[in-house]
């Protein structure tokens, strides 16, 4: 065997990713795919859309829903860094107040999409369960950070699809496509 083979073949362990991170990253593109079609499925005009009928009062609405995964992205990701949040999140945890646009938000939920994809990636299994300083006064391992994106995003995706379907929009449907 020649030598830069050999040396390439003793190399391969330190480029391949670790199996930890790319499940997290999997579950997190998972989210990502819904959570992006469905926010840019609904119409610009529909974002302040709440539910008013039943016991409703007081719900988020679309658009803060949306805020409210990417805040909370935002949080988990800047804690397992060990930075500060890479844009302004507002008071509490629905994000900033000043985001009022279809653009802006579906801007701000990409950009959480991403810097959470960018902390996921420093996770492996050997600081999985290193503490970190959380977003909600306790401490908490990395990988809980890493999980957390992923299922809170379901969770709220989930209440998102009520309020689409309320408005004719079919969830991985074109925005031109209602019912």
């Amino acid at each position: 065997m020649n030598k830069p083979l050999l040396l390439g073949l003793l190399c391969l362990p330190v480029f391949a990713a670790d199996e930890l991170t790319t499940f997290f990253d999997n579950q997190l593109k998972s989210a990502e795919n819904d959570v992006v079609a469905l926010a840019s499925a609904m119409p610009a005009d529909k974002y302040d859309f709440a539910p008013t009928q039943g016991n409703f009062t007081g719900v988020r609405t679309f658009a803060t829903q949306v805020k409210h995964i990417a805040t909370i992205m935002y949080m988990l990701s800047a804690a397992n860094l060990g930075v500060k949040p890479p844009v302004d999140l507002g008071t509490g945890d629905n994000g900033p107040d000043n985001l009022k646009t279809k653009d802006q938000i579906l801007g701000y939920l990409k950009g959480a999409f991403e810097f959470t994809h960018k902390s996921i990636a420093t996770i492996d299994s050997k600081n999985q369960l290193e503490k970190v300083k959380g977003p909600f006064g306790r401490d908490m391992m990395r990988v809980q950070a890493a999980s957390m994106p992923a299922w809170h995003s379901f969770d709220h995706y989930g209440q998102m699809v009520v309020y689409a379907r309320m408005n004719g929009v079919v969830p991985h449907a074109p925005a031109a496509a209602k019912k």
